[in-house]
């Protein structure tokens, strides 16, 4: 039974992954929102840990910017440049260390070529091709009913899930390393690692759920394409 381009087996198949991606968001928001709250004992930026454990790391060619938004921190391994916004870059919140932490973590993984880092940079272009030509592609092909439009379509969309899947291993280790950097360096202490940490794996739970989406999109993709076989 079809809802427009919708079966029922679309639906078993993107409600629930719709679901982890709304509960991954409201999770990192609230979590966020509490442990920014939350003061460090040692009372340092976001900016200053940044600075702090690039140095520790030797790591001398990756430049800090502060930018505007909120939660748009960023680690460009093209341009070498940290870019925090604005509230983690001022605040010596637990919430704002950790996610500062968290992106000097992918200039770390740059710095020592981690694998998965440069497959995911190098797959870049064809995710950002793929995520905006996959959808109109393979419903031209459907309303045309030509397979090869149909088999363009899911070929530029598996690029995007393939995107999605390789930033798992990086975000993951990326957070890993910012709380043995935040640890070790004694920019947090003892409740604070934790809460931290929180703030990572909750973080972490929307690429998860973005994976999810994608991969549950792909299949629905494919049974459809094998319907009209």
């Amino acid at each position: 039974m079809y809802f427009g381009f919708f079966s029922l087996t679309d639906l078993m198949l993107l409600v629930p992954a719709m679901i982890l991606a709304l509960y991954a968001q409201y999770k990192v928001k609230s979590v966020y929102e509490k442990y920014a709250r939350v003061p460090s004992a040692k009372g340092v930026t976001g900016a200053q840990v940044a600075h702090s454990i690039l140095q520790n790391n030797n790591i001398q060619d990756v430049e800090i910017e502060e930018i505007e938004g909120n939660l748009s921190d960023h680690y460009d391994p093209r341009s070498k440049k940290l870019r925090l916004s604005s509230p983690i870059y001022r605040s010596s919140s637990v919430a704002a260390l950790g996610i500062a932490a968290h992106e000097v973590g992918h200039a770390i993984q740059h710095h020592h070529q981690y694998a998965p880092l440069k497959w995911r940079t190098s797959i870049v272009p064809v995710a950002s091709i793929g995520s905006s030509m996959a959808i109109p592609l393979f419903i031209a092909g459907l309303f045309m009913n030509s397979g090869l439009l149909m088999d363009l379509g899911i070929w530029f969309f598996v690029g995007a899930v393939l995107f999605q899947i390789v930033t798992l291993p990086v975000e993951f280790n990326a957070s890993s390393r910012a709380i043995a950097q935040l640890r070790n360096g004694g920019f947090l202490v003892g409740e604070e690692v934790k809460s931290a940490r929180r703030v990572l794996n909750a973080a972490a739970m929307t690429y998860v759920a973005a994976a999810a989406v994608a991969v549950m999109h792909l299949l629905r993709l494919v049974l459809l394409r094998g319907s009209r076989d």
